[in-house]
């Protein structure tokens, strides 16, 4: 791929790990925005108003969370 973008390959990997960070540091970011000044608690009392019933299938809590 380097070869075909016709950079050495220290370049391209520089540059991808670059993208990668920036993608990561935007993700991040976001979820700070959209958290606000929730706190655990919060997120606590909004599970507790959801209703108790079987899990689908595959939404278990594996054996060693119970």
């Amino acid at each position: 791929m380097a070869k075909a973008d016709g950079v050495s390959l220290n370049q391209w990997i520089a540059s991808a790990v670059a993208q990668k960070v920036g993608a990561m540091e935007t993700a991040a970011e976001f979820l700070r925005r959209r958290t606000g000044d929730a706190s655990a608690d919060d997120f606590g009392k909004l599970l507790e108003r959801v209703a108790a019933g079987t899990p689908q299938p595959g939404d278990e809590l594996p054996p060693d969370r119970h």
